[in-house]
């Protein structure tokens, strides 16, 4: 699947060729380096692949804050009355903590859903600094912080050598008792296995969208364990959203041919910090 790498040889065959426009998220798989060494302008649709993701992860965080599902499956198990008020005090979103780790697109457009809300949101991202948290209207922590820090923390750093495994062991076991870890950015940012050691004690609870690998074993805890949601890759542009994409991808042609700089350009020099 995905489209083949755009070599020399293929710039070679195609030498009136002057724009990338790609219809998904990511070019790193398939742009290499002698596409801007011989000039072509590269765009992408991620920035609309960003809204969905975010408008998944905005529920995500409500309904975690809620405690809605353990509050289902207690209802769902007793099938009797549940004194909220009595048996779950500590429910709600006023003035929650959420830790967002990764200012990219995706995560940028979580903080300015979050803004309507009364969430008390902290950002990790060594690429940012305090000028830009301030505009972004959130206070920049470090990572072991954050994850200390925080009842919800959803991830949206990209997947890179320097980022695998950035959530291991030890930050897992730093989250606070009853948080949700988010992941619907990359399942390499977390190991898996201490992931799944940690979600088993009950402790915490995770909503996972992505997994390394990309599809767990069949004997995998995480199909089995009540305090986790599992989606298989579901936030990304799906069905009618993927109607979005292909209207990004012909405006940006439009202004391409038009003499128009790309609104969502993509430069060599962004490849080692973007997904």
């Amino acid at each position: 699947m995905g489209c083949p790498p755009i070599t020399a040889a293929v710039l070679d065959a195609a030498p009136k060729l002057a724009a990338i426009v790609h219809t998904g998220g990511s070019v790193k798989s398939h742009v290499t380096a002698e596409c801007w060494e011989r000039g072509l302008v590269v765009s992408t649709a991620a920035a609309a692949n960003a809204l969905p993701v975010a408008e998944y992860t905005l529920a995500s965080i409500i309904l975690a804050a809620k405690g809605a599902r353990a509050v289902e499956r207690e209802y769902r198990a007793r099938r009797a009355r549940v004194d909220l008020l009595v048996e779950h005090p500590q429910i709600g979103s006023y003035r929650r903590t959420v830790g967002v780790v990764g200012a990219s697109r995706i995560g940028r457009r979580v903080i300015e859903l979050l803004r309507p809300f009364d969430f008390d949101v902290s950002l990790y991202d060594p690429y940012v600094d305090a000028a830009d948290a301030r505009q972004l209207g959130v206070r920049l922590v470090g990572l072991p912080d954050l994850l200390r820090g925080n009842d919800i923390v959803t991830l949206h750093a990209p997947s890179l050598p320097s980022t695998r495994h950035m959530i291991d062991r030890a930050g897992l076991a730093s989250l606070r008792d009853g948080a949700t870890l988010i992941n619907t950015a990359r399942g390499a940012l977390v190991d898996q296995a201490a992931l799944e050691a940690e979600l088993s004690t009950g402790r915490i609870d995770a909503v996972i969208d992505v997994t390394d690998p990309e599809v767990p074993p069949p004997d995998s805890i995480l199909y089995r364990l009540p305090n986790v949601v599992l989606t298989p890759h579901l936030a990304g542009a799906l069905g009618n959203e993927l109607h979005r994409l292909a209207t990004c991808t012909v405006d940006e042609i439009a202004r391409f041919v038009s003499g128009k700089p790309f609104a969502h350009p993509v430069t060599a020099s962004e490849l080692s910090y973007i997904a």
